[in-house]
């Protein structure tokens, strides 16, 4: 007897074969947030994605394919996009500045993306290759853009002429605390948490960044840092 044909319909089936690798990352992230990088089995993710584990290998043949492709995804796709950002921005760099911490703080730092930060602090010490492919693809990247940006602000004398791979350090380390702090300190830190508004940190940490770069530190009241956020978000 002829088996009948299939209700689905084929554009359905397209569509669900191209939004698997995203489902699949997607479940590699839920499962490394929850049980860790080292933990997490990839029979695991291939079950929260909804597909056999032959299926997961055809678009990534191990986990560490998957964590590096979560990384590239989350992260080092917005430090891209953070540079093209920083290379056709006109005013001033006290802006710029403001723009990137808080562009990074939507895109990462409020989002379960925040954990990698997380993963890569507990876990990834113990895994040489994916230390050195995040040093290549996340820090590495890091720094020249945010160094970037003060070498760009040291050359327009808006900004003091300052060791610049130690301020990028000051400018990343209260950001990455807050992500470790808020992912894995929850229950112990609940009142101060619920008490300390991430964007307001934020804010504040500009405001002193700024005080001690700025030439004319008596300006940062005039400075408009928030503008610049607020006309990416428009468009």
């Amino acid at each position: 007897m002829p088996n009948p044909p299939s209700t689905v319909n084929p554009g359905v089936r397209q569509r669900r074969k191209e939004a698997r690798p995203q489902e699949l990352l997607d479940a590699a992230l839920e499962l490394f947030v929850e049980k860790g990088y080292a933990a997490t089995r990839t029979d695991e993710v291939a079950a929260r994605a909804g597909v056999s584990k032959g299926t997961l290998y055809l678009y990534f043949p191990s986990k560490e394919d998957l964590f590096k492709a979560v990384v590239r995804q989350r992260l080092t796709s917005l430090i891209a996009e953070g540079m093209e950002i920083a290379r056709a921005f006109e005013g001033p760099t006290a802006e710029l500045l403001a723009l990137l911490l808080h562009t990074w703080w939507e895109r990462v730092g409020q989002t379960p993306a925040a954990s990698i930060v997380k993963i890569v602090v507990c876990e990834v010490g113990n895994f040489p290759e994916l230390a050195l492919f995040y040093a290549q693809e996340v820090i590495e990247p890091t720094h020249q853009l945010l160094g970037g940006m003060l070498e760009r602000g040291i050359a327009r004398k808006e900004f003091r002429p300052v060791p610049v791979d130690h301020m990028v350090h000051l400018l990343v380390a209260p950001m990455l605390f807050e992500c470790i702090t808020a992912k894995s300190m929850v229950t112990a830190s609940m009142s101060c948490h619920q008490e300390l508004n991430p964007q307001d940190l934020i804010k504040t940490q500009v405001d002193i960044m700024l005080r001690g770069l700025l030439m004319s530190p008596e300006s940062v009241d005039a400075i408009d840092t928030s503008a610049a956020f607020q006309n990416v978000h428009k468009k």
